[in-house]
């Protein structure tokens, strides 16, 4: 298969790298010298240092040659870059079917990727995401990973989910689309308060509390907005909170880790280098949690961290002295 994916971030070239192997990928992105550098040093030295590259992964900076010529595409960038990326493939007359990778709401909008492809490219049905536990270093030195593809075309999901697979990356289908992006996205907002707990060595029993919890609200705002149960105890779910709350490799448990120390936020973003999505989703999350009536306390208490400057020590009080309730 021909594979277009576009966005040379970590994520992006670490799952280029790994369909390598089987298909034949071309990696697109905005900076056509990190991608001649790409080519020359088989390296993305800026996010997957010491991570070889295949000598079969090509690179492409012109963005309309690559999804013309792609089977499957494969959007890769930031959530807050995801419009223009579809805005950009909405004036391709025939496009063939899309996945994005990409975790997190529009910020103002609030809007799933899943809406933004039905505002932006309405007569595309084929379609879906893909999440799950994985750390992009992980992937691209081949370690053992397993995925979560959800499309509302159950047969396009089995499809692709068996063609992505290979030895180290196993691919599950799924058709709950609205489960999925919600599970990769609200992980991230509990990792900085994983990172939280951590950074102030508050313990084991406080984390495995916090992940649980934090497991409610993600279920509770998901099955809202129409996903569904299970989901949340599966890999795009479960799985990818737990990676992403106890791996040093998660860059919003570092947000959270750095905050405990007394950091400040705008210090703690530009030294980690790359996107920590959690930080721009936690906002967009507590307003939507508003809207929808949802009780989402861990969310808003790392917002109020975040945002309005609220002591990691206080914010561990707030969350301890709620009143006592039930727990399902």
């Amino acid at each position: 298969m021909k594979l277009g994916v576009l966005g040379a971030g970590a994520w992006g070239t670490a799952l280029a790298a790994s369909w390598a192997s089987h298909h034949s990928v071309s990696l697109w992105g905005r900076n056509a010298g990190e991608l001649d550098a790409m080519r020359a040093q088989h390296v993305n030295t800026r996010y997957l240092p010491g991570c070889p590259l295949p000598d079969s992964l090509q690179f492409n900076p012109d963005f309309t040659a690559v999804v013309d010529a792609a089977e499957l595409i494969v959007i890769a960038v930031p959530s807050g870059a995801l419009r223009p990326t579809l805005a950009a493939l909405a004036q391709h007359p025939a496009l063939p079917p899309l996945l994005w990778v990409c975790k997190g709401f529009e910020p103002g909008s609030r809007k799933l990727p899943h809406q933004l492809i039905a505002e932006l490219l309405p007569a595309h049905a084929q379609s879906g995401a893909l999440s799950g536990p994985s750390f992009a270093q992980e992937v691209a030195q081949g370690y053992p990973t397993a995925l979560t593809l959800a499309s509302h075309d159950r047969v396009l999901a089995q499809r692709l989910a068996a063609a992505l697979s290979g030895q180290r990356l196993r691919i599950y289908a799924h058709d709950d689309v609205i489960g999925v992006e919600v599970g990769g996205a609200l992980k991230n907002v509990m990792a900085i308060a994983a990172g939280i707990c951590d950074g102030l060595q508050l313990g084991h029993n406080a984390r495995a509390a916090l992940i649980t919890r934090g497991l409610a609200e993600m279920t509770r705002l998901g099955v809202q907005l129409g996903g569904h149960v299970e989901t949340f105890m599966g890999l795009s779910g479960l799985g990818d909170l737990i990676l992403t709350t106890t791996g040093d490799l998660s860059r919003n448990r570092q947000v959270g880790l750095r905050l405990a120390r007394g950091q400040n936020l705008d210090t703690i973003l530009s030294e980690l280098g790359h996107v920590a999505e959690g930080v721009t989703t936690a906002r967009e999350v507590a307003a939507l949690a508003s809207e929808q009536g949802v009780d989402m306390p861990i969310t808003r208490t790392v917002c109020q961290m975040l945002f309005e400057g609220l002591p990691a020590a206080q914010a561990v009080d707030a969350l301890l002295n709620r009143d006592i309730r039930s727990e399902f």
